[in-house]
């Protein structure tokens, strides 16, 4: 067995990470979701995962490394599913199978945010949720936004917008400097 296994909690941070997700105990088993639809599910004992994937690749993945990954029961073989055992998972590709499947029941405005630098993702996510206390420290005192014609300069400024409208569309590129966001640009 590798040293750098990976674990369910792994996944779960994974998973947790990304716009709107939440996990859920079903029938003894957790599960990672975004609104209704199950795109992770741990095995009881949190060894192996399912996961979305897309159907019609289910059968190369899994003859790519059988060691790896397996078909899901059959009850589950009509849903775009595949498994595999966490342990022979390794981090970069657990966590693009788990990125991977949260597409899959993702709007397609929300696919890029996970691969903006950090905390572009989760900065989104928090808007969304209107968790303003939360928003606050992420966002550079300087911050600019531009969303089409919009162009707003500084957090005060931007918070009050971001409160008084609909959530924005997503950023396509970010600047964080300091760990902060400095530029989003729509």
């Amino acid at each position: 067995m590798r040293a750098d296994v990976t674990t369910a909690d792994d996944v779960r941070r994974v998973g947790l990470a990304l716009p709107r997700t939440y996990e859920r105990q079903v029938r003894g088993r957790w599960k990672l979701k975004v609104r209704q639809i199950v795109y992770v599910a741990f095995s009881r004992d949190e060894r192996a995962m399912g996961f979305g994937f897309p159907r019609a690749e289910r059968d190369g993945l899994i003859g790519s490394d059988p060691e790896t990954f397996f078909l899901p029961p059959t009850a589950d073989l009509r849903y775009q599913w595949v498994c595999a055992h966490l342990s022979r998972l390794d981090d970069v590709e657990m966590r693009e199978l788990v990125t991977d499947a949260w597409r899959m029941c993702t709007p397609a405005m929300l696919h890029d945010l996970p691969d903006l630098p950090d905390p572009a993702s989760r900065v989104w996510h928090l808007v969304e949720q209107q968790e303003w206390a939360e928003v606050t420290p992420l966002l550079h005192p300087s911050l600019s936004f531009a969303d089409g014609e919009l162009r707003i300069r500084g957090r005060s400024q931007v918070l009050t917008y971001l409160r008084a409208h609909p959530t924005p569309r997503p950023p396509r590129a970010v600047e964080v400097r300091d760990g902060r966001l400095l530029h989003w640009v729509r």
